[in-house]
Parts: structure tokens; sequence; C-alpha cells
């Protein structure tokens, strides 16, 4: 049997991959990275520490913390507001992923002479024939989170496990039921961990560092002057409420365009592409695509957009071009592209640019 580490995060899924673990006969301990707390103390829904303990001790596994707030807040907040003042929308929870999450908890598996860490994702980690490792769907759909694992290195994804890629959410809580663990019934989180309310634009305002661009003009794809929007951080693409103009027929929002300061409207037709672009690009399950190799993927564009067969092209070293066989609607740059072969195992993603 394996030492392994259980990333707790004060959830059921956690608390029940740590049961399951444990129930196999593995030596198990739990940690909980503190990430971020409110401005009253308390901790996030993806650090809440008193219900981890709770459950660790119910459990019967030794429990312990890590203070990360500081490297969260470079690594992830940071660049989350830097972001959205450059006119794009970001995915921190990819990045807290690599950068945050396995990074330490691999640091405190090495210091514990631990094999390996464990999540409560739903996905399964595969080896594949080539050697390499990838993510591959959870056998129930709806609760797949491959998207936000693809970012993952090989050296990470080599010593990680997730027993809950084969289980339903139903599942899951039906065994913490029968386990007794007292988050059996507690509500998933919906929103980002560090934004409690979903009001990014208000967080935005009340913590950065930088300038933040100010009121500008709306307008159409001609450049024509349509009326004045209240500041690019309050839009993303493919937005239709909240705009404040009135048309005389549905508008959305086609672009943001941060170095003029200004949101351009259309139709809805004008939403639709087949070609994106992506760069700060991470391989799974192949090292690479070399110059003039077209590959054959189903890819996403988002968390809750259905993979579309697509073919993908390297544009340049650090740039890969998507074709889509049919065009996707409101394309987001900072938003992540994810493919994924015909076995639904993930081949890899990229940062949406352009």
């Amino acid at each position: 049997m394996s030492k392994i580490i259980v990333g707790m995060s004060g959830g059921v899924d956690s608390a029940v991959a740590a049961y399951l673990l444990k129930l196999a006969g593995h030596e198990v301990s739990g940690v909980t990275l503190r990430v971020w707390m409110t401005k009253d103390g308390k901790d996030s829904r993806c650090c809440e520490i008193d219900d981890a303990r709770k459950v660790s001790h119910m459990i019967g596994i030794p429990y312990y913390v890590e203070n990360c707030v500081a490297d969260f807040n470079e690594k992830v907040i940071k660049k989350f507001i830097d972001d959205y003042i450059a006119g794009m929308t970001p995915n921190p929870c990819v990045e807290c992923n690599r950068y945050i999450k396995w990074d330490k908890m691999l640091g405190l598996a090495d210091l514990m002479q631990a094999q390996y860490v464990a999540t409560g994702h739903y996905a399964h980690v595969m080896k594949l024939d080539n050697g390499r490792y990838t993510v591959k769907t959870a056998d129930h759909a709806e609760k797949d989170q491959t998207y936000m694992l693809y970012r993952l290195t090989q050296e990470q994804l080599s010593r990680t496990i997730m027993p809950l890629g084969g289980l339903s959410k139903d599942e899951v809580r039906a065994l913490a039921v029968k386990a007794g663990l007292l988050v059996a019934q507690k509500p998933d989180s919906q929103e980002i961990c560090f934004v409690t309310d979903g009001k990014y634009s208000e967080y935005i305002e009340d913590n950065s560092e930088k300038e933040i661009p100010g009121e500008g003009n709306f307008v159409d794809e001609d450049g024509n002057i349509l009326g004045k929007h209240k500041g690019i951080i309050h839009y993303t693409i493919g937005q239709r409420k909240g705009l404040g103009i009135a048309m005389g027929h549905p508008v959305f929002v086609k672009e943001i365009n941060a170095e003029r300061n200004e949101v351009v409207l259309s139709l809805e037709d004008a939403l639709f592409k087949n070609e994106v672009i992506c760069n700060r690009l991470n391989f799974l399950s192949i090292e690479g695509i070399a110059p003039g190799e077209e590959v054959r993927v189903r890819a996403k564009i988002r968390y809750h957009h259905k993979p579309q067969a697509a073919t993908l092209s390297m544009i340049d070293e650090d740039r890969l071009r998507i074709v889509f066989d049919e065009p996707v609607r409101a394309v987001t740059p900072g938003q992540s592209a994810v493919f994924y072969d015909d076995n639904d195992c993930v081949v890899g993603g990229g940062v949406i640019c352009g």
C-alpha cells in the first residue's frame, strides 16, 4: 500500500476521496492549503479548515494545514486582476491547480515521504502506451473536471490519484452518508473561491494595485460610437444583459479592446467563428505537434462547452491554431481551449489569445 497526501477542501468530494483511499488500506494524510481568507477572517470555500479537520478526524487520518496565501495572491489573484484589466476573462482555477495546489501538495508529499497526492476531482489519471500521462474524462460527463486539469505537468500527473473518476455525485454523497461524514449533504461551491458573491468587477475595483480603466465608448464593428460603457472590467464576450445601452434590438459584446478602452457590440451572428488562436500551451497525451502536422481532436473553449470536432496545427513555437468544423460562439480571450482525442483523453490545451 502507498503513502498518500489528500488535498482536503472541507467539501464532500475530497472527504470521500480520502475515505476511499483509507478504506483501501493506504496510509493517508489530509492537508488543506489555506489560499485565501475573507476580510473578516473566514476561509474560502476551497479551504474550509474546520470541516476538513473534523472529517479527517472522523476518517481517522492525520491532518495538516499549509499556509499558501502569499503565493496564491501572487500567482493567481494578481494574474486574475491583471487579465481582466487587459480585457480578458481568465480561468484562475486552472492556474491554481498547477502552480499552487499540485506544487504545494507534492512539496509536502516529499517532506512526508509520500509517493502520491490525491484529490476529489472527477477525472481519471491515465498512463498511455507512449509512456505519457494524461487525464481522461469522468464516467459521468456532467461532473467531469478535466478542463481544469490540462495545465498539470507530466511529473505532477505521474504522482496523482483521483479516486472519484468512476463515480456520480449521488454515489459520492451516498458513500459519505454511509461513512457518517458530516459534509455528506454540503452544497457544491459555484463561484471562484476568492469572489464569494460572483461580482468580479467589484472585487477587482477593491483589490487592484493598478489603475482600472474607466468609462469608454461602445462602438460597432466599423468603429462608430454607439454610447458610453462603464469600464471594460464589467463586460465579457457574448454578454447581452446589463450593457446599459438601448439599441432597439438585441446586441452582444463581440470584442473588448483594452488599448482603446472600447467595447465592440454586434449582432449575435458576428459572435461565431471557426478559427481560434491559443498560446501558453501544455500537452499531455502527446509531446507536441510538429511544424506542418495536423491533429484531429474534439475541442472545447470554455468549461461548459461541449467538445466539437476540430483540427490543430502550430503557427509557430508558441502559438497554435484550432480550426473547428462548425463555428463556435463567443470565443473569449483568457479562457482555456482544451483538446480531447477519440478516447476522451486530454491531448492538451492553451489560453485563447485570438
